[in-house]
């Protein structure tokens, strides 16, 4: 089967249908494993991207947090919040089908505090430089919190089970 055209074939008919053009097709062991297209027209939901919605079916068949043997394929390169989910379950690959610069032309999000063209640099800048206003309001009781997740998992800091950097 051809995942990449695939891909392309669910965000064509949900454009079709209405909705944004972007679609996630995560595949594992030659088969697919969960497809998506965006849904954040159709359900006012902002956080319904392709990817999120895929990655949410395919943890939830694998029974597991983790994509460590799939390949996930997007119709074009991710926004930030799906960056920050695909590196979260750690897919194998990820195969995006077009950029930003070259879907411009024809399709634009451009946000109040989400432009995509900025965003990345926004992102790195200190948490009291970012346009989006936001506060620290320390608790210390929040890091017992942390501290009752250590003592119930015996001590350990890390997640069981989840795949870490070489």
């Amino acid at each position: 089967m051809d995942f990449a055209q695939r891909t392309i074939d669910i965000a064509r008919r949900n454009v079709a249908e209405g909705g944004r053009p972007f679609a996630t097709v995560i595949v594992k062991d030659g088969r697919i494993l969960a497809e998506s297209p965006n849904r954040v027209a159709q359900t006012d939901d902002p956080t319904a991207h392709a990817e999120i919605l895929a990655i949410r079916d395919a943890c939830t068949r694998l029974g597991t947090e983790h994509l460590t043997g799939a390949t996930v394929y997007v119709l074009a390169h991710p926004c930030p919040m799906c960056l920050g989910a695909l590196y979260y379950c750690s897919p194998d690959e990820v195969v995006f089908l077009t950029t930003r610069d070259a879907y411009e032309p024809h399709y634009v999000d451009d946000r109040r505090y989400f432009e995509l063209d900025t965003f990345y640099g926004e992102f790195a800048k200190p948490w009291q430089e970012r346009r989006m206003p936001m506060r620290h309001e320390e608790h210390d009781a929040a890091v017992g919190v942390y501290r009752l997740w250590q003592e119930r998992n015996g001590g350990e800091r890390r997640v069981a089970g989840a795949p870490t950097a070489a």
